[in-house]
């Protein structure tokens, strides 16, 4: 089993705060992150070119250190949600989320029997390749652990989300800044009063129907108001921004 308490944090209230690993797929990178301090962290498939090998080397990191690995997978389909599910992912993230279809193949990969129809293969990396005393018993927690996040990245997801969200098995609402600004026609204006408004629907629907609402921003100091506004499953950098930016104040310091 996962071994995770993240979403048991989450429901008690507490924000957590993961990254975005975009390029770098050595597994070390995970226990890095780890001993950083992140909550979870999700594996960008959408934009990255991460193979499926190299993924499965990172969660099989994540649940032997006990972080959260989620995967931000390129579109719904079932061979791509199970393969990631197999090599034990903590959940997903899936781009562009407008229609409560989407949502629901969602659900239907990733969980399983009653909620969804994941596909039962149980002697794999997601159970440690141990034997479960019980099958249902097993899939029921791997059911109520797996963390399924929508992004909303549109002016359709936004007028959407109340119905996107009252999908069963849907946990999250994500904000994708970028997308959802340039979709908007304001390109990187996250301080627009419309923009502002859109993310606002998002938050209030998610805590209307008891679910968690976040956001991907690149600095602390603009994650940091919507932490206090109640967004509570938030990304901050990834991994190359973080490198790059340190290497830019260490230099900027050595080559005065």
């Amino acid at each position: 089993m996962y071994n995770l308490d993240l979403k048991e944090r989450l429901k008690k209230g507490e924000a957590v705060i993961g990254t975005m690993v975009t390029v770098f797929d050595n597994p070390d990178i995970i226990k890095m992150l780890k001993v950083c301090g992140f909550d979870l962290f999700i594996v960008d498939c959408e934009h990255g070119y991460f193979d499926y090998s190299k993924v499965a080397g990172m969660m099989g990191v994540a649940k032997e250190i006990g972080i959260a690995g989620l995967v931000r997978i390129p579109e719904v389909r079932r061979e791509v949600v199970l393969k990631y599910m197999e090599m034990g992912a903590a959940g997903f993230l899936l781009p562009n989320t407008e229609t409560v279809e989407q949502a629901q193949a969602l659900v239907e990969y990733s969980k399983y029997y009653p909620m969804g129809n994941r596909g039962v293969s149980l002697l794999r990396a997601h159970t440690g390749y141990e034997k479960v005393p019980s099958a249902v018993e097993y899939m029921k927690k791997a059911n109520e652990e797996t963390i399924l996040m929508i992004q909303i990245e549109s002016p359709k997801g936004v007028e959407n989300i109340d119905d996107l969200l009252a999908v069963d098995g849907v946990d999250a609402a994500f904000i994708g800044p970028n997308d959802l600004s340039q979709s908007m026609g304001i390109m990187g204006q996250t301080d627009n009063p419309k923009f502002i408004e859109a993310v606002d629907k998002v938050i209030a629907a998610a805590k209307s129907k008891n679910k968690f609402s976040g956001i991907h921003l690149m600095s602390t100091a603009a994650l940091q108001p919507w932490i206090e506004k109640g967004m509570t499953l938030n990304l901050w950098a990834n991994d190359v921004v973080m490198l790059m930016n340190s290497a830019r104040e260490g230099l900027a310091q050595l080559k005065k």
